[in-house]
């Protein structure tokens, strides 16, 4: 891998991490559908052009099926969840749990998918992944009945992005990814359109709300998707499915930091299981130089694929 590539692994890290940091900032002046709304349609006004530029709209008329659901699915209903979720957790630990999507891919595999299945090693990373979720749930999260359900609704947005990955994989490996996430997010930005103009502030957003949504729609979102779509042809989709890792440790480290959230022993010992525990329940290894890497499909959702064991994919 390159410097240039792990830069840019880096940085995609560093922004997805961060969004979780603007949504808790936007969340004091806006709902979540608002910060939904705002996020997806931001990120559309990004990734429309640049599709259209690669020429990557092609065959989504054929894939509109496919694009409702994954707006539903894979990005509306789990950045409403998150959005909601975080409105009772902190950013830091929206951020871990998060990033155990690839524990309900491999849960997911047991019945729709025989490539995904984890057994060996890999259930026991299975096993230390969810240890981890309820350990945050349990002693992060347990001492308030709403901090409780805020936890459940981020874990569940993971579901979601699950979901979504073996809908990508069996229905749209045709299409170019940065094309189906053009494609989703315009469409997710349509669906939650009514939610958000149900919950319009009554008061115009503070300067730092606007800058919060500028940067997680623009950056944290759009311009994220961009690069992410560009490192899969670079270095390929394995490698940049190292992402899904890189993520929290930048969301703690922003919420600690710049946001002043307190971390525990618990909630590190948590972001180790999971982190870990996805890591080898995916199958993950570090890639070795001069070997190819076998392809994921693309992510339109709110972090990297979980996999390197999919079908292959026409990459914009």
């Amino acid at each position: 891998m390159s410097r240039r590539s792990l830069l840019g692994l880096l940085v995609l890290g560093s922004l997805w991490g961060a969004s979780y940091m603007f949504i808790k900032i936007a969340l004091d002046d806006l709902s979540p559908a608002m910060v939904v709304f705002g996020r997806t349609a931001l990120a559309a006004l990004v990734l429309v052009p640049l599709a259209m530029r690669r020429d990557a709209l092609g065959g989504l008329t054929g894939a509109l099926g496919v694009i409702a659901v994954l707006a539903v699915v894979q990005v509306s209903a789990p950045f409403l969840l998150i959005s909601a979720g975080e409105q009772e957790i902190s950013s830091s630990l929206t951020g871990i749990l998060v990033s155990s999507t690839p524990l309900f891919t491999a849960v997911l595999a047991i019945w729709v998918d025989r490539e995904e299945r984890s057994s060996g090693p890999r259930a026991l990373g299975l096993l230390a992944g969810f240890l981890g979720v309820a350990l945050l749930i349990g002693l992060d999260l347990g001492g308030s009945s709403y901090a409780l359900l805020g936890g459940l609704a981020v874990a569940l947005a993971g579901l979601g992005y699950a979901i979504g990955l073996f809908i990508v994989k069996r229905s749209a490996v045709t299409l170019a990814p940065i094309g189906l996430a053009a494609a989703t997010m315009t469409a997710s930005a349509v669906l939650t359109a009514p939610l958000a103009a149900i919950g319009a502030p009554t008061v115009a957003p503070s300067l730092e709300t606007v800058g919060a949504m500028l940067a997680l729609g623009l950056l944290g979102t759009g311009v994220a998707f961009a690069i992410f779509n560009t490192l899969i042809v670079t270095i390929g989709p394995a490698r940049v499915a190292l992402v899904t890792y890189i993520a929290p440790v930048f969301a703690v480290f922003y919420g600690v930091t710049l946001l002043g959230e307190t971390v525990s022993l618990a909630t590190i010992a948590g972001l180790v299981l999971i982190v870990g525990g996805s890591w080898i329940a995916a199958g993950q290894t570090l890639p070795r130089p001069g070997r190819r890497p076998r392809p994921v499909p693309a992510y339109a959702g709110g972090a990297a694929p979980d996999s390197s064991r999919t079908s292959r994919r026409r990459a914009a």
